[in-house]
C-alpha cells in the first residue's frame, strides 16, 4: 500500500467521534490510509457510548466533527427533543445499511403471512420497539415501515431509545418485540437467536440517506478550507471502500477492533459485503451519489417528521436547509479528487407515505 502522509511538518489535528456501526468504516480508512494526512489533518477517532453523547460533545465542542445520522442532525437544527444548534452536513458517508430486526416469533408469524397488527395486538403486553435516537433515521425507518404494515407506531406499540450495541442482547432478554438499528447488531441479533431481520432498509427506500459527517455550523462557516480538507479525506476514503470488495475485508479487520465495534471480523463481512440488488445494499460512495449532501433527501426527512408531528406545518425550510448541506464545499472537495458531481442539489427515488 502506498503511504499516503503528508510531508508538511504541520497536521491540524481534529477530534471525530462514531459510534460502533459498520458504516463509521470511511472515517477509519481515512485514518488509517492516512488520507487525513494527505489533506494536512490529523484524525483522532473517539468511539462513543449513544448518540444522545455524540451529539452533546458535538455541540459543546469536545468533538469537531461526527459520524451522525441525516434525520438527528435536522432534528437538532430543528431543535426537536432536545437543544437547537446550527449544524452542518459536509458530505453523506453511505446509503442504506440498516434492518428491522423482530423476535422469533413475531419474525415467524410475519413470514407465515399473519398480519403484524394481528401479532402485536396476541403479545401479553403491549409491544415495546427500540429506535437509536428519537429524532434518528432509525426511528424513521421503523416508523415508516411500521405504518406500511398497518400498524400505528404512535399507539400501537412504546418505542424507546437504546445504543445499537444493546438492542440485541435486550430483544435475547425479552424487553424489546423488535428494533431497527444499523449493522452489525441486526446480524448480531441473529447470531444470539434473539430475533430475526425482516427487511433491510434499502427495501424501503434504494439508496436511501443514512449516515453523515457532521459539524458545527461555525466551523463549517468560519473554516471553508479546513472543511474542504475534511470532506476531502473522507470522500476519498468512501470512494476506496466501494473500489474493491477487498478494501471492505481489510475495513473489517479495523472495524472489530475493541475500540471500533468489538465484533470478530468474520462477522461484520456480512454486512460489509452483503448479497443483494446493488441499489438496496451498503453503498459507500456509488459514483458520489451516497455522499453528496442532497437537500431534497433533507426535504424528505422534514416531511416525516411533520407526518408524526414532531414539526408544524412547513415554513420556510428551503432556506436554512441550504445552510445546513453544504453543497459548495464538496464541490470543492469532490474537484480535488475527480468525484463526478450532479448539477443540481434533488435526486429522485424518495419513497411516498404508505
Amino acid at each position: 500500500m502506498t503511504d499516503t502522509r503528508a510531508t508538511t511538518a504541520f497536521l491540524r489535528p481534529l477530534d471525530v467521534g462514531f459510534m460502533p456501526l459498520l458504516d463509521a468504516a470511511p472515517l477509519l480508512a481515512a485514518s488509517h490510509l492516512g488520507l487525513d494526512r494527505r489533506h494536512g489533518l490529523q484524525l483522532r477517532l473517539h468511539r462513543q457510548p449513544s448518540w444522545a453523547t455524540l451529539r452533546d460533545r458535538l455541540l459543546t465542542g469536545a468533538l469537531d466533527a461526527a459520524q451522525a445520522m441525516s434525520a438527528m442532525v435536522l432534528g437538532v437544527q430543528a431543535g426537536i427533543g432536545g437543544p437547537q444548534a446550527d449544524l452542518a452536513i459536509l458530505l453523506g458517508l453511505n446509503h442504506n445499511g440498516q434492518a428491522i430486526v423482530l423476535g422469533p416469533a413475531l419474525a415467524a408469524g410475519l413470514t407465515g403471512g399473519r398480519p403484524l397488527p394481528e401479532l402485536l395486538r396476541a403479545l401479553p403486553r403491549r409491544p415495546v420497539f427500540a429506535q437509536t435516537f428519537p429524532t434518528g433515521t432509525h426511528a424513521l425507518w421503523l416508523y415508516y415501515w411500521l405504518a406500511a404494515q398497518g400498524a400505528d407506531p404512535l399507539r400501537d406499540i412504546e418505542v424507546v431509545t437504546l445504543p445499537p450495541s444493546r438492542m440485541p442482547q435486550a430483544l435475547a432478554e425479552g424487553e424489546l418485540d423488535g428494533f431497527c438499528a444499523g449493522e452489525p447488531w441486526g446480524a448480531e441479533a441473529e447470531n444470539l437467536g434473539a430475533g430475526r431481520r425482516v427487511v433491510a432498509s434499502g427495501r424501503l427506500w434504494p439508496g436511501h440517506p443514512e449516515k453523515v459527517l457532521a459539524t458545527r455550523r461555525s466551523f463549517a462557516a468560519l473554516e471553508p478550507e479546513l472543511a474542504v480538507a475534511l470532506t476531502a479525506a473522507v470522500l476519498e476514503a468512501c470512494r476506496w471502500l466501494d473500489a474493491d470488495p477487498d478494501h471492505r475485508r481489510q475495513a473489517a479487520q479495523w472495524l472489530s477492533a475493541d475500540d471500533a465495534i468489538g465484533v470478530p471480523a468474520q462477522r461484520l463481512l456480512a454486512g460489509l459485503l452483503p448479497a443483494g440488488e446493488p441499489g438496496q445494499v451498503l453503498q459507500f460512495h456509488a459514483d458520489g451519489q451516497a455522499n453528496f449532501p442532497w437537500i431534497s433527501d433533507g426535504r424528505w426527512i422534514l416531511g416525516q417528521f411533520r407526518r408524526w408531528g414532531w414539526l408544524p406545518p412547513a415554513d420556510g425550510d428551503e432556506a436554512w436547509l441550504v445552510d445546513v448541506f453544504r453543497t459548495g464545499s464538496y464541490r470543492e472537495a469532490a474537484a480535488l479528487l475527480g468525484v463526478p458531481v450532479p448539477d443540481g442539489d434533488s435526486r429522485p427515488g424518495a419513497p411516498a407515505p404508505p
